[in-house]
């Protein structure tokens, strides 16, 4: 499944929608060797846009003719996610308004265990505003 939009940084990171669809959505992320930290867990940068984009692709789930901006974020960190495994982010949008979305997010190893989890607020923007390349 497509994203629906072309997004150069999370094509970079390999990520695959799985679901988009009524304020949900799952993204699919194999980590690579270059997105590890030191102790080769998945660095949590990583984590966080793994979580970003879920939750922006839930919110958009409802109105896909517009992209979601982050606005803000709250991030929690259970436990380290294993380099070598395929991991899983499931989003949910928990309230809306006019031009915001209210969504959450988990990350989940191969073993179903959560490894992390965020809310966040998003603004809907039109996809026809956004700017060219510079």
């Amino acid at each position: 499944m497509s994203f629906g939009v072309h997004i150069p940084f999370i094509e970079h990171l390999g990520f695959e929608l799985l679901d988009f669809e009524g304020g949900t959505s799952t993204v699919r992320y194999q980590p690579r060797p270059e997105h590890l930290n030191i102790f080769g867990k998945v660095h949590g940068g990583v984590l966080m846009t793994l979580m970003d984009t879920t939750m922006a692709q839930a919110a958009r789930s409802v109105q896909p003719d517009h992209g979601a901006v982050t606005i803000e974020m709250k991030t929690s960190f259970f436990s380290p996610a294993a380099g070598s495994a395929a991991l899983q982010a499931k989003g949910r949008l928990m309230h809306r308004s006019r031009s915001m979305a209210f969504v959450e997010a988990t990350v989940y190893d191969a073993q179903g265990q959560a490894c992390a989890h965020a809310t966040g607020t998003f603004k809907y923007a039109p996809l026809d505003a956004k700017k060219p390349d510079a």
